[in-house]
């Protein structure tokens, strides 16, 4: 009896320290992503530098786009002189 309350007090204390060694590393390497994250200001873009970066969509076809509003002219959503209007800033004229 005494070697198997031997072997199971090994097994808890191995596992104690065991979860608090995995602690250990998951609040280390948390700390480290932290001060990674947070780059020096001068390292950092200007705002208008990281705007231009973004992603844009690609220009809209204009024949979807002449669909669309004449959809919305139909429904009366749009007036004739709206619908003008976009249409002929959807053309470029």
């Amino acid at each position: 009896m005494g070697f198997r309350r031997r072997t199971r007090r090994r097994a808890l204390v191995a596992g104690a320290v065991a979860g608090g060694a995995i602690a250990h590393h998951r609040a280390k390497k948390s700390a480290e992503e932290e001060q990674y994250d947070e780059a020096p200001a001068e390292e950092q873009a200007p705002a208008e530098e990281q705007e231009e970066t973004a992603y844009a969509p690609p220009p809209a076809d204009p024949a979807d786009e002449i669909e669309h509003l004449a959809k919305l002219h139909e429904s009366g959503a749009l007036t004739d002189e709206e619908f003008a209007a976009a249409k002929a800033k959807t053309l470029g004229t």
